[in-house]
């Protein structure tokens, strides 16, 4: 059989995942749910760029401070 991860979980195990938290949560709080996630990973990747923007900035800040001060 071929898994459907990396981490060795097949289709079965994905399936019983979902039934798990479809009994936890029920039908209507799981687009909620999802909604919540969603919005998470958006604001960590903003957070991630911001930093990732930030450091180039300096980075080129630096860059441009040794070309003129030779």
């Amino acid at each position: 059989m071929y898994n459907l991860l990396l981490l060795g979980i097949g289709a079965q195990e994905l399936l019983f995942i979902a039934l798990i938290v479809l009994l936890l949560f029920g039908g209507k709080k799981i687009p909620e749910l999802m909604k919540g996630l969603g919005k998470g990973v958006k604001s960590f990747k903003d957070g991630v760029n911001g930093i990732e923007d930030s450091f180039k900035d300096s980075v080129s800040n630096e860059n441009d401070n040794k070309d003129t001060v030779k």
